[in-house]
């Protein structure tokens, strides 16, 4: 009897409100972040394997992702003359490409070779196109379900914070000093093993308002922040309402204080 009563409220607390599921962040959170290590390796594969043939593009594209789209419009280095790259890169990085194509120190490659090249690169244009998307999924889903929160320092931020606890309700039972810390746990051990200084800050140093801070100021705004945010995080996991009006006052104040 009890066991099915137990069911019955995790089914009604689960249907009555979709919306407040955080599991979905967590998941997102955690994908995206292989997503960038996924990218970033095969972004390398793809200078290093077509740097055998064109070197010089290594230095004159310098993002990845422009990086794979050049490869796909112009294939080998000596085609580069006759293409158009207006789509791909600006024009001053053009000129230097079609440049360097006609002096290139690099090795000829077969059409098979370019052929596996070119499969490379559609996969990293693709996982780029992917993670855009679940980008725009996870702004959607914290503006849901942790809006005071996303106002104050992020969605990444924020979404990594609720999956370093677990869930919002367990990030919501912490207290401000450990909401600053949250993932700097090795770090706060350590320091009390050797009786040094402990961290001012964890998860939460990639927020905005103390990144744009000053140094000797970070941790006195990431001990406001923290406090500012343990006290959105309980709005947003036990309140009623889904505005950000709480982040957005609070934000003002921590700004006021980076601003003195």
């Amino acid at each position: 009897m009890s066991l099915g009563l137990s069911h019955s409220l995790s089914r009604y607390k689960l249907k009555f409100s979709p919306e407040k599921v955080d599991t979905m962040i967590v998941q997102a959170i955690g994908l995206l972040d292989d997503l960038d290590k996924e990218l970033n390796t095969y972004a390398m594969r793809v200078r290093e394997w077509y740097g055998w043939h064109f070197p010089e593009m290594t230095k004159i594209v310098t993002d990845n992702i422009q990086y794979a789209k050049t490869i796909k419009v112009v294939g080998t280095r000596d085609k580069a003359a006759g293409v158009d790259f207006s789509g791909v890169l600006e024009q001053e990085v053009e000129d230097a490409l079609k440049t360097a194509a006609q002096v290139s120190m690099g090795t000829e490659i077969s059409q098979e070779d370019l052929e596996n090249i070119l499969a490379l690169c559609d996969q990293v244009i693709e996982l780029s196109e992917y993670r855009g998307q679940l980008f725009d999924y996870l702004k959607s889903r914290m503006a849901a379900v942790a809006p005071n929160l996303t106002v104050l320092v992020g969605e990444l931020v924020g979404a990594r914070l609720i999956s370093h606890a677990g869930s919002l309700i367990n990030l919501a039972k912490q207290p401000a000093s450990t909401v600053q810390i949250l993932g700097a746990e090795k770090a706060l051990f350590r320091a009390l093993k050797t009786k040094h200084e402990t961290p001012k800050y964890g998860l939460i140093y990639h927020a905005s308002l103390i990144g744009q801070s000053q140094p000797k100021f970070k941790g006195k705004i990431s001990r406001v922040l923290a406090a500012k945010c343990a006290l959105a995080i309980r709005v947003d996991a036990l309140g009623d309402t889904t505005d950000a009006s709480v982040g957005m006052e609070a934000r003002a104040k921590v700004r006021q204080l980076w601003e003195q």
